[in-house]
């Protein structure tokens, strides 16, 4: 069933893999809804999000609403009765208002990248190296009105043979998975060969959304979760410390590291104002932990 229409909602890394991932097993959407272009680089150029390049790569229409309001619903809801049964939203950034979820015969189906209920919220992934729970997966649900609560249609759990693994990696491996699990469902859940059930909510937990000063590391603390918190970290908001060269102190950000024991051993680091280097130049230059 490599012909089923589908509109698809996404917009960052997340969703771009997982697009990928479901067009190798031929399905593409019909019609994408991502973010708007946004300033991005020194030069502030307005960029597409990475969803609108996969997309404009391969010709496929796309919208790019700053809102999801009354109207854009009405122009969405005209043109999807004919167009896709099913809706497929993944890393869009928004909530997806209450009257949206109602248009698809088939509803908005969501690839989440943990085993709900487990980790509900904008950063499952990222968490799950965080506060290493090495037991991870991916899950489909059928979108409702409150967070990540919505009926469970299928889940997959996702082994990591290197533990902890560094975030970027494990967030191609969750996409992958993710859009090849909904590669899997999408054709049954149409005809209504999958029946969605109630997730536990008892047992649900929560993962928060990362702030800059999150990425604060205490060098003297236990080297595994400082590792985890590098590692988890990677990319966004990244992770960093205090040091001292010549009475000055400078901020320095930890790129990568890896433990020896119980010590953990920084490999490469970006002082403020300056390219990244290895921790041993850092240390030749006379930078000292503050």
């Amino acid at each position: 069933m490599s012909d089923i229409p589908f509109v698809f909602f996404g917009a960052g890394h997340i969703a771009e893999m997982a697009l990928e991932e479901m067009s190798v097993h031929d399905l593409t959407p019909s019609l994408i809804v991502t973010a708007p272009d946004a300033p991005a680089g020194r030069g502030r150029v307005l960029t597409p999000s990475p969803v609108a390049a996969w997309a404009a790569a391969r010709n496929i229409e796309t919208l790019k609403p700053k809102r999801l309001d009354l109207e854009f619903l009405k122009k969405l809801e005209a043109r999807s009765s004919a167009l896709a049964p099913v809706f497929v939203v993944i890393d869009y950034g928004a909530i997806l208002p209450k009257d949206l979820l109602t248009i698809p015969s088939r509803g908005v189906l969501n690839m989440h990248p943990s085993l709900l209920p487990r980790l509900r919220g904008p950063s499952p992934i990222r968490s799950a190296i965080l506060h290493n729970e090495r037991e991870t997966g991916v899950s489909v649900m059928l979108v409702d009105e409150e967070l990540d609560h919505g009926p469970i249609l299928a889940q997959k759990k996702v082994q990591v043979e290197d533990w902890p693994p560094h975030g970027p990696e494990l967030d191609a491996l969750m996409a992958r998975e993710g859009g090849k699990l909904l590669a899997e469902i999408l054709p049954h859940w149409i005809v209504g060969e999958i029946e969605a059930r109630e997730q536990n909510h008892d047992l649900a937990t929560y993962c928060e959304k990362f702030e800059k000063s999150d990425g604060l590391l205490d060098l003297s603390g236990d080297a595994q979760e400082n590792l985890r918190k590098i590692y988890a970290f990677e990319g966004w908001p990244g992770t960093y410390t205090f040091f001292e060269r010549n009475q000055k102190r400078i901020r320095v950000q930890i790129l990568d590291a890896h433990t020896e024991g119980t010590k953990l051993i920084l490999d490469r680091v970006k002082p403020e104002g300056r390219s990244e280097m290895s921790y041993t130049d850092l240390k030749r230059s006379g930078a000292k932990i503050a």
